[in-house]
């Protein structure tokens, strides 16, 4: 079987790089553009994590998910890690919108 869509795990900040959120989504462009307008009450909207600064791909929804659940178990200092590894200086992340 050949997966041919794309599932994101992603970790958002806010402007000062305080407050960290881990999700999951299918289309990473339209995800974030609903982060940052506050399309979905609850914490990112409450906290203004808007930033996207990390990102991983996957072909297969299932390890996604894995993925999303063992980061949301990570301390903040190993999620602080993976986006210094990628992108030190915390900058946002553009998707285009395809």
């Amino acid at each position: 079987m050949i997966a041919t869509k794309k599932y994101y795990v992603y970790i958002l900040t806010n402007k000062n790089n305080k407050v960290l959120y881990v999700g999951v989504t299918n289309d990473l462009a339209r995800r974030t553009f609903e982060h940052k307008t506050k399309r979905n009450k609850g914490f990112t909207e409450k906290y203004n994590v808007n930033k996207l600064v990390y990102f991983e791909s996957f072909s297969w929804i299932k390890e996604a998910i894995k993925r999303e659940k063992q980061l949301k178990r990570f301390p903040r200092s190993r999620k602080e890690e993976l986006i210094n590894g990628n992108n030190p200086g915390w900058n946002e992340i553009k998707v285009p919108i395809l």
